[in-house]
């Protein structure tokens, strides 16, 4: 057998060789002298022999060599670090703790919750040294080699969050975290459809300890609403029956209510009105995971948009286009015809020179002035009355090929541009170019002005193709909720799991508090409402808009303010049904296929001390040896 399955440290064994100088320093010493003592001649005479006693006979008869051999020996092997081997579980001084923070860790049982519960197993858990990795919104290392009091601290500012989780990233994350015979241990229900059962594997495959503790009580009788639709001002809600049989619930918006009769795994829709303003659809009576029995909603307080539309040749595919919006309050007039009403966005399309007033304009500056658009559409000529509000200086009347998007925005997502037939070339006297022509001719362009917006639009109407695109609608939707500032319902409500971003820093009012940040993420379920930049000016919000409903979002141009976020509401809501289905297979059977087992492993715990304990007393045995010797 090797040395090294006895001692840590073989080499400290060089240490024996100090054994050797002292048994040569008593081999070598001399013989007592003998004196003769006349006055001790009455002691008997002896018959002595005259050689020296045999060296085996000396070594014997030295108890002084015997002791100091001891310390010597027992000092080197200890250097050596001698040890035994112990179980594991018996020596574990590093833990990975895996917490699941998932939306369905807010599921009730027993009186607590089952995050409640987990985390009163994971606080039971802590080590000397321990690191803690958590599920959602994404898999963290919210601690990384704490010690036990730094791991209790972090595991009381923990709570589940209405997000889904990752139970195989943060079980992937632990296994990175780990040190080598550390063991990692997982709190959660285990309802995660990911698959987490590989990286239990994965790390086990490493040789690590890996505990699996599930709590999943509760969940058997989870309604939940699932999915929520916008159309125009309407909401169609989805509910789904999770338990295990049939369930009566009723939802309730303001005072619209309708009643369910589900049976188990049967989804149904009910469809509201949405309120202006912020609301909220609730299932009643609750269950045992309330977080989806209620679905919080935020609409503008004014949702109607006052559209005027000055033409002097009335184009229908516009006004069409403008009429089937269901929050567009449209006017048509006719210049030389005075305006004297407010309107949120004005669009000047086909108007003759010689027929518009200095008033008509005039009434264009004051929407924007007060926070609205103006939207000019080209022709040929264009009124010189028109100024600064016609975004560019205008050329001549050209044949365009191919176009290009050069700004990635609500208002070009999804869109096809098609080359007009003919266009009026010209540069860009200011905002953001959106879609070119040709080499960079402005065919639509952006720009706010104040509190307000311009849209230039490029296509001639009556030679233009776009209009009979079926995009074509849509393209004036969102340009019209764009230069009225207004949100459409699916640019304000929005799920968990996403987050709000802005440019600068911005105080934003969460559910639970207020946070001043960039990013805010959007983990509770409830009304943000976003207000002041903090951060030393103004932010563009660059949130990603939803794409249901073709909404309308802030920021049509990548260089605009984001004037119109101050304020804002923006309602959240967990609509997940992998997280709403609660109930989870038994990890230690059934399909799950993975067991919580416990491992031993014979491990090394150096006996160095009681060796150096042992010297310690063999040295103090020869002090006595010698003091009854008389030597001292």
């Amino acid at each position: 057998m090797a040395l090294s399955d006895f001692v840590l440290s073989p080499l400290g064994l060089l240490a024996l060789a100090s054994v050797i100088p002292v048994i040569l320093l008593y081999l070598i010493r001399p013989d007592p002298m003998e004196v003769d003592l006349p006055t001790l001649r009455f002691l008997v005479e002896q018959t002595r022999q005259d050689t020296t006693n045999p060296l085996l006979e000396q070594l014997r008869r030295n108890l002084l060599l015997f002791l100091q051999i001891a310390v010597l020996v027992l000092l080197a092997v200890s250097l050596a670090s001698p040890y035994v081997t112990v179980s594991e579980e018996s020596t574990v001084e590093e833990t990975v703790l895996v917490v699941d923070t998932s939306a369905s860790m807010a599921t009730e049982a027993g009186g607590d919750t089952r995050f409640g519960q987990a985390l009163a197993s994971a606080r039971s858990a802590v080590s000397g040294t321990t690191s803690v990795v958590v599920t959602a919104p994404d898999a963290d290392v919210a601690l990384r080699g704490g010690t036990a009091d730094e791991a209790r601290t972090t595991l009381d500012g923990l709570a589940p969050t209405a997000t889904e989780g990752n139970l195989r990233a943060a079980i992937s994350q632990a296994t990175a975290v780990a040190g080598e015979n550390a063991r990692i241990v997982v709190v959660g229900d285990f309802a995660d459809d990911t698959d987490w059962q590989s990286a239990v594997e994965t790390a086990r495959a490493r040789d690590l300890l890996v505990e699996l503790r599930q709590f999943a009580g509760g969940g058997t009788d989870n309604v939940g609403i699932v999915d929520r639709r916008f159309s125009g001002t309407e909401v169609t809600v989805s509910v789904k029956n999770f338990g295990d049989s049939e369930a009566t619930r009723q939802l309730q918006l303001g005072q619209q209510t309708a009643t369910v009769t589900l049976e188990p795994d049967d989804v149904t829709t009910r469809t509201f009105t949405v309120p202006a303003g912020a609301s909220e659809v609730r299932l009643t009576p609750g269950d045992s995971f309330p977080t989806d029995d209620r679905l919080p909603l935020s609409a503008p307080e004014d949702p109607t948009v006052d559209v005027l539309v000055l033409t002097n040749d009335r184009n229908r595919y516009l006004t069409t286009a403008l009429s089937v919006i269901d929050d567009v309050e449209l006017t048509v007039k006719n210049p030389p015809t005075a305006v004297s009403e407010e309107y949120d966005v004005i669009v000047y399309s086909n108007v003759d020179p010689d027929e518009l007033l200095p008033g008509n304009v005039a009434a264009g500056r004051e929407t924007v002035e007060r926070g609205g658009g103006v939207a000019i559409q080209a022709q040929e000529p264009f009124p010189s009355q028109y100024g600064d509000l016609l975004l560019i200086e205008p050329g001549q009347l050209r044949t365009g090929s191919t176009t290009q998007i050069r700004a990635q925005t609500e208002l070009t997502r999804g869109i096809d541009f098609q080359a007009p037939t003919e266009y009026v070339d010209g540069t860009l006297r200011e905002g953001t170019l959106q879609v070119a022509v040709n080499d960079g001719d402005p065919l639509l362009a952006t720009a706010d002005r104040g509190e307000g917006r311009l849209l230039y639009y490029g296509y001639i109407e009556a030679s233009s193709s776009f209009k009979f695109n079926y995009q074509y609608p849509v393209f004036w939707k969102r340009a019209v909720f764009y230069l009225a500032d207004r949100e459409t319902l699916p640019t304000l409500n929005r799920e968990t799991g996403g987050s709000l971003d802005f440019t600068a820093e911005r105080r934003v009012e969460t559910p639970s508090g207020s946070v001043s940040a960039t990013t805010v993420p959007l983990t509770e379920v409830g009304l943000y409402r976003i207000g002041s930049a903090t951060g030393g000016g103004e932010g563009q919000q660059t949130t990603t808009t939803p794409t249901a409903g073709d909404g309308a979002g802030p920021g049509a141009g990548d260089t605009s303010a984001d004037t119109g976020v101050e304020g804002r509401r923006i309602a959240v809501a967990l609509l997940s049904e992998p997280e709403s289905t609660v109930t989870a297979p038994d990890v230690a059977g059934g399909e799950a296929g993975v067991r919580a087992r416990t491992e031993e492993r014979s491990v090394p715990d150096p006996i160095t001390e009681y060796l150096a304990l042992g010297a310690l007393v063999v040295a103090l045995g020869e002090l006595a040896y010698l003091r009854r010797r008389g030597d001292l």
